[in-house]
């Protein structure tokens, strides 16, 4: 509606300046009897002012249309290359896109054979320095690349990566440097070779290595390294820039930090590790009893037991926070929780045995608080409140482990009691458990 609006007050416009030069030209010309003389000697030519006038106006137009037409004749030849460039540059443009179309579409073949048509298009003498030329071969070289990557053919892949980084190309447009290294990380990692991909992230601006995308490959190339701590320190930045859903972050930082953990060889690197894990990450029962676990086993590889007070504190202290959410755990946590502590049992010091005893008051019917208190009470040689809750547990418990040892220490507890009958059908029931 506006622009009919406008249109119509533009042709009022028109109309009445229209009017106002016919009546100017009436007022000008309509009585003028004014005479226009040029004398050329010997001669002498007498017209009339509007005549005159009149045919200064037809002269200008006429060398005005002449100069134009004059102008145009000359241009006929720039316009003829122009439009050979131009049927070129349409020519390599839907060359690139076919050759993208079939790359998308699986169709590699055909997806090199129209790239690599679009560098022969590029390569004829018809071709000018016309806009995002330089762009549209680094993509066809790129395109080719792709393609051979898809069809293993590594030799013509990395001719055109080459070609793709030339300086030439890529001066005017730093981020398709970018995106090359980009795509020849990618392929690294599909070949299996971290070694490659590692140089040619190291090649990427300081800026670029900071995007996501960089920060995805440089986790998976340290995953295929074996870098645990470095792809750790990768997927917390991943994390934190909301790169994956928050289960997602928080199932790969805890996948990459057991593996951190299961990597130590010696308790002072368990505990280096533990120290740099985050607040949040310490208080994952997975991790916690993961950290254990690992410090029991590096004490069993341990024949002097030199390490072995510190190995029960530090056991201790790391899963302190998870015994305090006991009741929360499920049975697979709680198992192995127990586990982890009954390692340490000989060495559980009175502030640990009121917890413990505490925590077994709380949930009486727990076979694991039960199972753990009477093997802690067994330590300490209370014989009757160990027997009492080992038998309790040995009712509910279905671990096979679990019940195997509880059976034992049954056993031992009826020697002690100089039950020999007691001892013997222990002993029986431990020795027939898978």
């Amino acid at each position: 509606m506006r622009r009919k609006q406008r249109g119509a007050m533009r042709n009022v416009f028109w109309f009445l300046g229209l009017a106002a030069l016919a009546v100017a030209l009436a007022l000008l010309v309509g009585n003028n009897a004014a005479t226009f003389t040029l004398f050329w000697p010997p001669h002498r030519f007498d017209v009339s002012f509007n005549f005159a006038l009149f045919a200064l106006i037809a002269a200008f137009v006429l060398l005005h249309l002449a100069l134009r037409a004059l102008a145009a004749l000359r241009e006929l030849p720039r316009r003829a290359q122009r439009w050979r460039s131009l049927q070129v540059e349409r020519a390599v443009v839907g060359s690139v896109i076919d050759a993208l179309s079939h790359q998308l579409a699986g169709r590699f073949v055909r997806s090199q054979s129209s790239a690599q048509q679009a560098l022969d298009q590029l390569r004829s003498p018809a071709v000018n320095q016309w806009p995002r030329r330089d762009q549209l071969q680094w993509l066809a070289h790129l395109l080719l690349a792709e393609s051979a990557q898809a069809l293993q053919n590594r030799d013509r892949r990395d001719q055109h990566l080459q070609a793709a980084l030339a300086p030439q190309l890529t001066a005017g447009a730093p981020e398709a440097r970018d995106g090359v290294l980009l795509r020849a990380v990618r392929w690294a990692i599909e070949d299996r070779d971290p070694h490659t991909a590692r140089a040619r992230l190291a090649e990427l601006p300081q800026g670029t290595a900071r995007r996501i995308q960089a920060l995805r490959l440089r986790l998976r190339v340290a995953r295929l390294g074996g870098a645990t701590t470095e792809a750790l320190e990768t997927a917390r930045l991943l994390a934190k820039h909301r790169a994956f859903s928050p289960a997602a972050s928080v199932s790969i930082v805890r996948g990459l930090a057991l593996d951190t953990l299961a990597e130590a060889h010696d308790l002072s690197q368990l505990q280096s590790v533990w120290s740099r894990l985050d607040a949040a990450e310490r208080q994952m029962p997975e991790l916690a009893l993961a950290a254990a676990q690992r410090a029991n086993r590096l004490l069993d590889q341990d024949p002097d037991g030199a390490d072995r007070a510190t190995a029960v504190r530090l056991v201790r202290e790391w899963l302190q926070p998870v015994w305090q959410s006991v009741g929360s755990l499920d049975a697979g946590h709680q198992r192995s929780l127990v586990m982890a502590l009954e390692p340490g049992l000989a060495e559980l010091d009175a502030a640990w045995l009121a917890r413990l005893e505490q925590t077994q008051r709380q949930f009486p019917s727990n076979p694991y608080l039960q199972y753990l208190s009477g093997q802690a009470y067994a330590h300490r040689e209370l014989w009757g409140k160990a027997t009492q809750l080992l038998v309790q547990a040995s009712h509910s418990l279905t671990e096979p482990v679990l019940l195997r040892r509880t059976w034992v220490a049954l056993a031992r507890l009826a020697e002690e009691r100089d039950d020999a009958d007691a001892a013997q059908a222990a002993w029986k029931k431990a020795a027939l458990l898978d």
